[in-house]
């Protein structure tokens, strides 16, 4: 989604239809799920400094709450990270006992899980009008919620509307050139550096062109 990519490209391919790749856009939303989690989190650290301080006045121990899966509140949010990544069909039973306690504590992390979900499953159309219209009320729904992590997201979303919905007209996406992308920096690190850049491109082009 960086302009300058978009420029470059637009002066190199003009008339090229511009594809913001599938990952990149799922992965913002869901980086603005882990986000709110992430705030969460240091609320949770701050108050247990504070309460920390207090028992250490006192004299006594302090006794974290532990709920009935064995998590205090602070391991909840730090290992609720990986079952916010994965849809809710693929969660094992300690996913779904840990989200069910964190939901019901935070409210506003499952309206979030929610919007991600959704979100998510827009790409499964294989309609761009359909596809369209989700994204649109997908971006309503989200100002409706109020949750500022997500409207930073909203306002990436639907200033690149256009080259997100080309998606919808091939389905293409950019895994070949991540996964060239990958062999290139591979050979790279074997070679220890990279001192001659004329002899590199030309053994990468023997290679893999």
């Amino acid at each position: 989604m960086a302009r300058n990519m978009q420029f470059a490209l637009r002066i190199s391919f003009p008339n090229a239809s511009l594809v913001t790749d599938r990952f990149h856009v799922v992965k913002l939303v869901l980086e603005a799920l882990q986000h709110l989690r992430i705030n969460y989190r240091w609320e949770v650290i701050g108050n247990e400094n504070e309460e920390l301080k207090k028992v250490r006045a006192n004299g006594t121990k302090y006794s974290p709450e532990v709920f009935a899966n064995g998590d205090t509140l602070k391991q909840l949010l730090t290992r609720g990270r990986y079952l916010l990544f994965k849809r809710d069909s693929d969660w094992t039973s300690s996913h779904q006992q840990r989200a069910d306690i964190s939901f019901i504590i935070y409210p506003l992390l499952k309206t979030a899980y929610g919007l991600a979900t959704h979100f998510r499953n827009i790409y499964e159309n294989h309609n761009i009008d359909n596809a369209k219209k989700q994204f649109k009320d997908w971006i309503n729904d989200n100002n409706n919620s109020n949750i500022k992590e997500f409207n930073t997201a909203a306002k990436s979303i639907e200033f690149h509307l256009e080259t997100i919905l080309n998606f919808f007209n091939d389905r293409n996406t950019n895994a070949n050139a991540e996964s060239f992308n990958s062999k290139i920096k591979l050979f790279r690190a074997k070679q220890k550096a990279v001192r001659d850049i004329t002899f590199f491109l030309f053994r990468l082009q023997k290679l893999f062109a």
